[in-house]
């Protein structure tokens, strides 16, 4: 069964996570726009296209891993469970540096964008921007230790917002500024721009597809990871990926080469230099308008990057942590904010360092994006890797989501774009280490620096460099895949509690849903003897377990019998049903007896014919709610 963080609930719809997943990619074009340009000039449109594509094929794998394995660490979960301890550390490890980097990097950008809203040219300029930016990760780090604030609201809202800027940018831009002509001003491969610098801009542009990683980690909150993420995300990036090259073509036109001012006046706040260019061409009002709105706009999505990869980083410190791979500390979540201190305190002391560093050097932005390459691109091609050695080692794991267009080697059914994107991502590496500087010294040195930590971590423990550690809290049971779950409904809280526990185990495992209720006739009286009292209670109690079940997506059945005696008739329809898993509650009263388990309880545990799961409530469940168990 999946393992669950404690307090988090399966709370997330397919909208909600399309809002998120949108907003946490969609943010990267605010910052990653120019360097792009800076380097692939008007062959930046193909060029996001192309790493557009190559994301897609890569989400495809990390479908399939978040529904098999719908739990927090994203790749570093992946290739923990699919190798060792020590190989998912080392993929952990290049993710906690690329969510160091665009927490940086969003914070670094947020202030320009800002500038253009309010009209502070202050805050385009060094020290203000550096200032701005720490301030807003410390005040960002500060809200999540006290708190834990509910997002979800304004995941929704502010990618709604992005959506509405984009399509004003997209929109005002193909009538007002485009052109054919402007867009290949300049531009002639092999010399402007070269071979070298267009192969430097590939590896670059995988910062322009940023938190695949932060939405992964939702798995765990998603009422239906193996149907809700899978949509959710394919949509999302096939929304941005689309956004993307419609922006880039107009921001050629805007700035055509071959030295656009996207990469150098621009290189900042690129989307503001769009808006800049439209509101020369438009009505005063409507133009400072437009460059309001994206201005605005590109600081609230920046700041949410921030807010959303400071929880993304640590949940995964969290996972490192409680599988033995960081300090213990890290794995222990703060009871009322759900969050390790030790993680947060750390993403902000390193992040606001990588930003008041880059006001001492230039050319800091392309040595940051050089340096995300290496992480990202080491994590996909670990992830998709993973994802082929799990449908070796774990053939009947269940996987609600399949990667689709699957060959047959060594009695394995291997997914294709898994095989094709681990080679094209691996390659893109290579790439990457062999033209960019940033990625070469600065991202194996990051590794080396992990691994002593992990190394110092396990011997501290008396753990092996390759063993695996099961989490203190993590309870692995050897269980079926669920078809078919019966629940037999009693009233009151209790009933209720039993019916969400079945029907969110329902959703992990993609089963059907049996509701039981069962009338207890008495002796005294004929089978069929009208009890018109109880068959209405039993319609109303299938009713909200109906409804529950809809909530969640599962399907949900139901049926009123009448019997002498509850566990014999509950027995009989799971032979009749041929269910996989009884759903059962214990009652707190038998408890304080000796006998533990009530009798229709302890007869269901004898005579079942299929797995039984026991819901123990605590002693404060009030007796009366138990009346019926007896």
């Amino acid at each position: 069964m999946a393992r669950k963080l404690p307090g988090l609930k399966r709370e997330l719809t397919a909208t909600s996570l399309f809002s998120v997943a949108y907003g946490e990619i969609a943010s990267s074009i605010y910052f990653a726009l120019g360097v792009i340009a800076l380097h692939a000039v008007g062959f930046t449109p193909l060029v996001l296209l192309g790493t557009g594509l190559l994301f897609l094929l890569v989400a495809l794998s990390y479908a399939e891993a978040t529904s098999a394995l719908p739990e927090t660490g994203g790749a570093a979960t992946f290739v923990r469970r699919s190798l060792n301890d020590l190989a998912g550390f080392m993929t952990g490890w290049a993710l906690f540096l690329d969510y160091l980097i665009v927490i940086a990097l969003s914070a670094l950008f947020m202030p320009h964008y800002l500038a253009a809203a309010l009209q502070i040219d202050a805050l385009n300029r060094n020290p203000w921007d550096v200032v701005v930016a720490v301030a807003s990760i410390v005040i960002v780090a500060a809200i999540r230790l006290v708190k834990r604030p509910s997002l979800y609201t304004l995941g929704i809202l502010i990618p709604a917002l992005d959506v509405l800027s984009q399509v004003v940018l997209i929109g005002f831009g193909l009538v007002l500024v485009f052109s054919p002509h402007a867009l290949t001003h300049g531009t002639s491969l092999g010399h402007t721009p070269t071979v070298h610098s267009l192969l430097f801009a590939i590896p670059l542009a995988m910062l322009a597809y940023t938190g695949l990683e932060t939405v992964a980690n939702l798995a765990e909150e998603a009422r239906r990871p193996g149907v809700d993420l899978p949509r959710s995300l394919f949509t999302a990036i096939g929304t941005v990926v689309t956004a993307y090259v419609a922006i880039s073509v107009v921001a050629l036109s805007a700035f055509p080469g071959p030295n656009t001012k996207l990469g150098t006046v621009y290189l900042r706040a690129p989307l503001v230099g769009v808006a800049d260019q439209i509101r020369s061409q438009v009505p005063t009002p409507l133009g400072d308008t437009i460059r309001f709105v994206v201005g605005a706009t590109g600081a609230l999505i920046l700041l949410a990057a921030v807010t959303t990869s400071i929880s993304g980083f640590s949940r995964l410190a969290y996972s490192l942590g409680e599988h033995g791979q960081l300090p213990r500390a890290f794995g222990r979540l703060h009871r009322r904010t759900l969050v390790s201190p030790q993680a947060i305190i750390s993403v902000t002391v390193i992040s606001s360092g990588i930003v008041i560093a880059t006001a001492f050097f230039r050319r800091d932005v392309i040595f940051l994006a050089s340096v995300f390459s290496f992480g990202v691109l080491l994590a996909f091609t670990a992830a998709q890797l993973a994802v082929i050695r799990l449908r070796f080692v774990e053939p009947d794991l269940p996987r609600p989501y399949r990667t689709p267009f699957n060959v047959r080697i060594r009695g394995a059914d291997v997914p294709v774009p898994a095989i094709l994107g681990s080679i094209l991502t691996f390659s893109i590496w290579i790439l990457a280490m062999v033209t960019h500087p940033g990625a070469r010294y600065a991202g194996p040195a990051w590794l080396a620096v992990g691994l002593v930590i992990y190394v110092a971590v396990r011997r501290s423990h008396g753990d092996g460099l390759t063993q695996r550690v099961v989490a203190a809290d993590e309870t692995r049971f050897d269980v079926p895949h669920f078809r078919r779950i019966l629940v037999p409904m009693k009233l009151g809280v209790i009933g209720e509690e039993m019916s969400a526990t079945a029907v969110k185990l329902a959703a992990e495992h993609g089963a059907a849903i049996e509701m039981l209720y069962v009338i207890r006739v008495p002796l005294e009286l004929s089978v069929d003897a009208p009890m018109l009292e109880e068959e209405e209670a039993g319609q109303e109690a299938l009713k909200e377990a109906w409804a529950i079940g809809h909530d969640y997506g599962v399907e949900v059945t139901g049926s009123t019998v009448r019997a002498r005696a509850i566990g014999r008739a509950i027995v009989d329809h799971a032979l009749e049903t041929d269910v996989d898993l009884i759903v059962l509650g214990s009652s707190p009263r038998w408890r304080r007896q000796s006998r533990f388990f009530s009798p229709t309880v302890d007869f269901v545990l004898r005579q079942a014919p299929c797995e039984v799961l026991i819901v123990a409530f605590p002693q404060h469940v009030l007796d009366e709610e138990m009346d019926d168990e007896e």
